[in-house]
């Protein structure tokens, strides 16, 4: 049996407002689901590293410099990316670590960014990693 409301209740009324797409568009308001685009779009390939300079922090924008012209996120095959899931933690007040799914084809990689909320009320991206790609750029930088 296929249920569509939740166990003991009768009625057939829904919800108002209530539906996939309504849960997916507050999802994808959120910071880090807005800042998971936006990278995705610079690391793909799909838009220039400049597309980020307001968004940025301090060392983020040069990471995404260094990281951007080999488009990491865009597999040999073109397929293009897409957000799969995107997660966050609150390590405290004005700071979201989140991490990234991105999906492109049989091919999933990984994406770590973290957010800061400055004076202004701004989120700005402070850090960026693609599954190791942070620490072999500062080794190689020494």
């Amino acid at each position: 049996m296929n249920r569509t409301r939740p166990t003991g209740r009768h009625d057939q009324r829904r919800p108002a407002g209530v539906t996939a797409s309504a849960v997916a568009r507050a999802r994808r308001q959120r910071p880090h689901y807005w800042f998971a685009e936006r990278l995705l779009a610079v690391l793909s390939g799909q838009r220039p590293v400049h597309w980020m300079l307001g968004h940025t922090a301090g060392e983020a924008y040069e990471q995404l410099v260094r990281l951007a012209p080999g488009a990491p996120l865009l597999p040999a095959d073109r397929v293009m990316p897409v957000l799969r899931h995107c997660g966050e933690f609150h390590p405290g007040p004005g700071v979201i670590e989140a991490f990234a799914r991105i999906g492109s084809g049989d091919r999933v990689s990984a994406m770590a960014f973290r957010l800061e909320q400055g004076p202004d009320r701004r989120w700005r991206c402070s850090a960026v990693e693609l599954g190791g790609e942070r620490a072999a750029l500062a080794a190689a930088r020494e």
